[in-house]
């Protein structure tokens, strides 16, 4: 049956020579090389699973009045978009399974790219001839943390309504373009034209899943241009790349981890409950409660929003800066610009400009290491103070000490990490000339006798 069809496709195609590349392309065996593979299968599932519950959304902020299966909530007034999320969850074949996959889906996508990307910094993946495809890996990541903040956003619940007004408040705050910014955007002063939903709803929905698509399909055609990079192992070089053929080693690999990616994800919407929505209740703009949490991957911003202090930037009474810019808008940017500079600046630091199809070791590479290590406490840090109010409702420590605490914390321990990140690489690596001494020693010994 494959000779035929290759047969047949080379007859019709001349597809031969390509088919026999593909087929031979050799893949190195790691486990840490699965990461993207992850992140490809959880964006297929939130893909399907999208489309199911697209069939029964109505992204429509009219009002109506609930008279569902759900008593809470019989005949309180609400949006059209909240009804039909309830309705899909608690009346619809298979709508809380599906609505729940696909939540649980976009938190192991956005989890799957950051940890690829923790592996790609520190084992140097990212040099030359990679560049772009590190780039393209960063712009996926920034795509993918607004359209998982849209998705929970359409369903107008209260927490996403609370969301939606802290973005429109950072929205704000940009200096000189906040405000017209913002009048674009929602189309109108908080909670904005009814036709922003619309428009949020063609954006998640359509605009940023074909770009996420389309720059996860860059994204592996510059892999496989480039070929896969590998660690440092006996029998690998630069220029010889040691692993498993396509077919038949590697691609019954990856099918079987599609099927299982896709059924765990199945089972986490069935067995784990994730974001109640008819628990909470619609959203009206003079609602808010204590507690509220974002989705995992917008803890960080949260967090810096509630760290920074109340600082304001004004010229006479004219605010220049307001204080949601620092935590909301200038601290994620500072962090995407270190990720953005770093390859140009490690090349421009090191002089190194070589071609790389082999892998550091993170003890290899000490500053880069230290540095990046450095850089994830801080922002692990920030994301950590995100959760302050439940620390303390749950254990009832005061949130004004947290807060001092934190901005102590989120300075020194960074610093701490960098000295003893380093260090700590450069033990290992005199460990280990200190081992290959010895055994460089006994074999001479052993020659000798």
């Amino acid at each position: 049956m494959i000779r035929g069809a290759v047969r047949y496709l080379d007859e019709h195609a001349g597809a031969a020579p390509f088919l026999r590349k593909a087929l031979r392309y050799v893949f190195p065996d790691h486990w840490s090389f699965l990461l993207g593979e992850i992140a490809m299968y959880a964006f297929l599932v939130l893909v399907a699973t999208g489309v199911y519950l697209a069939f029964f959304f109505d992204p429509s902020t009219a009002h109506t009045v609930y008279h569902g299966s759900y008593a809470p909530l019989r005949g309180q007034e609400m949006s059209r978009a909240y009804a039909s999320v309830v309705d899909l969850s608690l009346d619809r074949k298979a709508g809380l399974l599906i609505r729940q996959t696909h939540h649980w889906a976009a938190d192991v996508f956005v989890v799957a790219i950051v940890l690829h990307l923790l592996r790609i910094f520190f084992t140097g993946a990212f040099r030359k001839p990679r560049e772009l495809t590190y780039y393209v890996g960063l712009v996926m990541l920034m795509l993918a943390l607004l359209e998982g903040f849209l998705g929970y956003s359409l369903v107008d619940d209260l927490l996403s309504g609370m969301g939606l007004a802290i973005a429109y408040a950072v929205a704000l705050s940009l200096p000189l373009v906040g405000a017209n910014l913002a009048l674009l955007l929602w189309g109108a002063p908080f909670p904005g034209d009814p036709a922003f939903w619309s428009r949020m709803y063609i954006a998640h929905v359509l605009v940023l899943p074909i770009l996420i698509g389309t720059l996860l399909a860059l994204h592996i055609a510059l892999i496989v241009a480039r070929h896969h990079t590998q660690f440092r192992e006996p029998g690998r070089s630069e220029r010889r790349t040691v692993g498993i053929p396509a077919f038949p080693g590697y691609a019954p690999r990856s099918i079987g981890l599609a099927f299982a990616v896709a059924a765990v994800l199945v089972l986490l919407g069935g067995l784990v409950q994730i974001n109640p929505v008819w628990l909470w209740g619609p959203y009206h703009v003079a609602q808010g409660t204590n507690g509220a949490q974002p989705d995992w991957y917008l803890g960080w911003l949260i967090g810096g929003l509630r760290l920074v202090p109340g600082w304001d930037f004004a010229i006479g009474d004219y605010t220049v800066v307001p204080n949601a810019f620092w935590g909301g808008a200038a601290f994620p940017l500072v962090v995407f610009a270190i990720l953005f500079a770093w390859p140009s600046l490690e090349r421009r630091v090191t002089g190194d400009r070589a071609v790389h199809n082999l892998l550091d070791r993170p003890r290899d590479a000490p500053w880069r290491t230290a540095i990046g290590a450095a850089l994830f406490s801080w922002v692990a840090l920030v994301f950590l103070f995100g959760a302050a109010d439940r620390v303390y409702a749950t254990f009832g420590v005061s949130y004004v000490v947290l807060v001092w605490v934190f901005r102590v914390l989120v300075w020194v321990v960074p610093a701490v990490v960098l000295v003893v990140t380093r260090r700590t690489c450069l033990a290992l690596q005199e460990l280990e000339r200190l081992e290959h001494a010895k055994q460089a020693a006994k074999l001479t010994a052993s020659e000798s006798a």
